[in-house]
Protein backbone atom coordinates (compact mmCIF):
# COMPACT_ATOMS: atom_id res chain seq x y z
CA UNK A 1 0.00 0.00 0.00
CA UNK A 2 2.85 2.34 0.71
CA UNK A 3 4.46 1.71 -2.61
CA UNK A 4 1.37 2.31 -4.71
CA UNK A 5 0.77 5.74 -6.04
CA UNK A 6 -2.71 6.98 -5.13
CA UNK A 7 -4.38 9.02 -7.77
CA UNK A 8 -7.12 11.47 -6.94
CA UNK A 9 -9.45 12.39 -9.74
CA UNK A 10 -11.72 15.35 -9.65
CA UNK A 11 -15.31 14.57 -10.40
CA UNK A 12 -17.08 16.85 -12.79
CA UNK A 13 -20.38 18.07 -11.52
CA UNK A 14 -22.97 19.12 -14.05
CA UNK A 15 -24.75 22.24 -12.84
CA UNK A 16 -27.03 22.64 -15.83
CA UNK A 17 -30.55 21.27 -15.83
CA UNK A 18 -31.63 18.58 -18.22
CA UNK A 19 -34.76 18.98 -20.32
CA UNK A 20 -36.60 16.63 -17.96
CA UNK A 21 -35.56 18.67 -14.91
CA UNK A 22 -36.61 21.92 -16.62
CA UNK A 23 -39.99 20.37 -17.45
CA UNK A 24 -40.42 19.31 -13.82
CA UNK A 25 -39.59 22.80 -12.52
CA UNK A 26 -41.91 24.41 -15.08
CA UNK A 27 -44.74 22.13 -13.93
CA UNK A 28 -44.21 23.08 -10.29
CA UNK A 29 -44.12 26.81 -11.12
CA UNK A 30 -47.17 26.61 -13.40
CA UNK A 31 -49.08 24.63 -10.77
CA UNK A 32 -48.30 27.23 -8.13
CA UNK A 33 -49.35 30.06 -10.47
CA UNK A 34 -52.63 28.28 -11.24
CA UNK A 35 -53.26 27.84 -7.52
CA UNK A 36 -52.69 31.58 -6.97
CA UNK A 37 -55.01 32.41 -9.88
CA UNK A 38 -57.70 30.15 -8.40
CA UNK A 39 -57.33 31.78 -4.97
CA UNK A 40 -57.68 35.22 -6.55
CA UNK A 41 -60.87 34.18 -8.32
CA UNK A 42 -62.24 32.71 -5.08
CA UNK A 43 -62.01 36.04 -3.28
CA UNK A 44 -58.48 36.14 -1.93
CA UNK A 45 -57.30 39.73 -2.14
CA UNK A 46 -53.97 40.20 -3.86
CA UNK A 47 -51.44 42.25 -1.98
CA UNK A 48 -48.26 43.93 -3.12
CA UNK A 49 -46.77 43.38 0.32
CA UNK A 50 -45.22 40.17 1.55
CA UNK A 51 -46.37 38.98 4.92
CA UNK A 52 -44.70 36.60 7.32
CA UNK A 53 -46.50 33.59 5.78
CA UNK A 54 -45.23 34.55 2.31
CA UNK A 55 -41.70 34.95 3.66
CA UNK A 56 -41.82 31.50 5.27
CA UNK A 57 -43.16 29.95 2.04
CA UNK A 58 -40.31 31.52 0.06
CA UNK A 59 -37.75 30.28 2.57
CA UNK A 60 -39.16 26.76 2.44
CA UNK A 61 -39.19 26.81 -1.38
CA UNK A 62 -35.58 27.98 -1.37
CA UNK A 63 -34.57 25.19 1.03
CA UNK A 64 -36.47 22.55 -0.96
CA UNK A 65 -35.07 23.58 -4.33
CA UNK A 66 -31.50 24.45 -3.40
CA UNK A 67 -28.64 22.98 -5.36
CA UNK A 68 -27.35 19.96 -3.40
CA UNK A 69 -23.82 20.61 -4.66
CA UNK A 70 -23.91 24.12 -3.24
CA UNK A 71 -26.22 24.15 -0.23
CA UNK A 72 -27.19 27.30 1.60
CA UNK A 73 -24.54 28.40 4.05
CA UNK A 74 -25.45 28.31 7.75
CA UNK A 75 -24.87 32.04 8.02
CA UNK A 76 -27.29 32.70 5.14
CA UNK A 77 -29.94 30.50 6.74
CA UNK A 78 -29.49 32.14 10.14
CA UNK A 79 -29.69 35.61 8.56
CA UNK A 80 -32.93 34.71 6.78
CA UNK A 81 -34.43 33.26 9.96
CA UNK A 82 -33.48 36.47 11.79
CA UNK A 83 -35.23 38.48 9.07
CA UNK A 84 -38.29 36.26 9.44
CA UNK A 85 -38.31 36.76 13.21
CA UNK A 86 -37.97 40.53 12.77
CA UNK A 87 -40.84 40.55 10.27
CA UNK A 88 -43.03 38.58 12.66
CA UNK A 89 -42.27 40.95 15.54
CA UNK A 90 -43.00 44.02 13.37
CA UNK A 91 -46.33 42.47 12.36
CA UNK A 92 -47.19 41.83 16.01
CA UNK A 93 -46.22 45.39 16.95
CA UNK A 94 -48.35 46.79 14.13
CA UNK A 95 -51.36 44.80 15.34
CA UNK A 96 -50.82 46.02 18.90
CA UNK A 97 -50.53 49.64 17.72
CA UNK A 98 -53.83 49.26 15.86
CA UNK A 99 -55.49 47.97 19.05
CA UNK A 100 -54.00 50.82 21.07
CA UNK A 101 -55.19 53.41 18.53
CA UNK A 102 -58.72 51.95 18.70
CA UNK A 103 -58.66 52.22 22.50
CA UNK A 104 -57.47 55.83 22.37
CA UNK A 105 -60.13 56.73 19.79
CA UNK A 106 -62.82 55.07 21.92
CA UNK A 107 -61.61 56.92 24.98
CA UNK A 108 -61.68 60.21 23.08
CA UNK A 109 -65.27 59.56 21.96
CA UNK A 110 -66.34 58.78 25.52
CA UNK A 111 -64.68 61.96 26.79
CA UNK A 112 -67.06 63.93 24.52
CA UNK A 113 -70.15 62.81 26.50
CA UNK A 114 -72.09 65.83 27.73
CA UNK A 115 -70.05 68.31 25.71
CA UNK A 116 -71.44 70.59 23.04
CA UNK A 117 -69.91 69.93 19.64
CA UNK A 118 -70.20 71.30 16.13
CA UNK A 119 -70.55 68.56 13.49
CA UNK A 120 -69.51 69.09 9.85
CA UNK A 121 -72.29 67.83 7.56
CA UNK A 122 -70.45 68.70 4.33
CA UNK A 123 -71.41 71.21 1.63
CA UNK A 124 -70.67 74.08 4.05
CA UNK A 125 -73.36 72.86 6.50
CA UNK A 126 -72.99 71.96 10.15
CA UNK A 127 -75.06 71.19 13.21
CA UNK A 128 -74.43 71.85 16.88
CA UNK A 129 -75.61 69.79 19.82
CA UNK A 130 -74.73 67.93 22.99
CA UNK A 131 -73.06 64.51 22.69
CA UNK A 132 -75.64 62.09 24.08
CA UNK A 133 -73.81 58.77 23.51
CA UNK A 134 -70.56 57.35 22.13
CA UNK A 135 -69.65 54.06 20.48
CA UNK A 136 -66.41 52.11 20.85
CA UNK A 137 -64.16 50.34 18.34
CA UNK A 138 -61.84 51.23 15.49
CA UNK A 139 -64.13 54.01 14.22
CA UNK A 140 -66.01 55.36 17.24
CA UNK A 141 -69.00 57.61 16.75
CA UNK A 142 -70.83 60.19 18.83
CA UNK A 143 -74.58 60.69 18.98
CA UNK A 144 -75.71 64.30 18.58
CA UNK A 145 -79.37 65.30 18.21
CA UNK A 146 -80.34 61.63 17.81
CA UNK A 147 -77.90 60.94 14.92
CA UNK A 148 -74.53 59.16 15.01
CA UNK A 149 -71.48 60.86 13.46
CA UNK A 150 -67.88 59.77 13.02
CA UNK A 151 -65.40 61.48 15.32
CA UNK A 152 -63.62 63.04 12.33
CA UNK A 153 -66.81 65.05 11.59
CA UNK A 154 -66.39 67.08 14.81
CA UNK A 155 -65.25 70.59 13.87
CA UNK A 156 -65.32 72.16 17.34
CA UNK A 157 -65.88 71.23 20.99
CA UNK A 158 -67.41 73.75 23.43
CA UNK A 159 -67.50 73.90 27.22
CA UNK A 160 -66.24 71.56 29.92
Amino acid sequence: MWGKKMEMTATNINTTMSAQEKFKVDNVVNGYNKKLDFELREGRIASRELGKDDFLKLLMAQMTNQDPTSPMENTEFIAQMAQFTSLEQMTNMSNNFEKMAAMINSSEAQSMLGRTVQIDLGADQSTTGVVEAATRGNTPQVQVNGMFYDMNKIKAVYGF
